[in-house]
């Protein structure tokens, strides 16, 4: 009896933890790059020397947690793209003083929309040509959504 007592005490547990479960969050967050003043977008140029400014718009159905911005060379037409359009580009080469940028953002806590807007800088003296932007948005779940974008960068003449 006390053995049919406890199976019987050990199921109901079960059950009950199983159906007090909250539902796991099981979306991608979204990088949105097609409002007014989304920048840079595929193809793109950032000119050696200058600022920029960095525009889009992240939502997620639960949370969003954080982001990050990665800028390296494409000297050997690696891919990352995540857009159909193919840009023009340079004739592969060897990098001598490429520029590289990884700088990571977090967001608000609870938030389902974030506008993002941040300054780079492109220094002086860096190699001009085929360039990646990355853009990777994670989640308060943990959840990640990555955009390659192709960018060039130039001297302004």
């Amino acid at each position: 009896m006390k053995k049919l007592l406890l199976m019987l005490t050990l199921a109901l547990s079960v059950l009950l933890y199983s159906c007090s479960k909250t539902e796991t969050d099981q979306e991608y967050p979204e990088i949105i790059m097609d409002q007014a003043g989304s920048f840079p977008l595929n193809c793109d140029t950032l000119y050696i020397g200058e600022t920029f400014s960095f525009s889009a718009l992240f939502t997620d159905n639960a949370s969003l947690g954080s982001y990050s911005i990665e800028i390296h060379n494409n000297f050997d037409h690696h891919t990352h793209s995540t857009d159909i359009d193919a840009c023009v580009i340079d004739p592969d080469k060897v990098p001598v003083n490429p520029f590289l940028t990884i700088q990571e953002f977090d967001i608000p806590a609870g938030l389902t929309r974030y506008e993002a807007m941040n300054e780079f800088a492109v220094p002086e003296g860096v190699d001009d040509g085929d360039y990646h932007f990355m853009i990777r948005l994670t989640d308060e779940e943990g959840w990640q959504s990555i955009k390659g974008i192709s960018v060039k960068l130039v001297n302004r003449r």
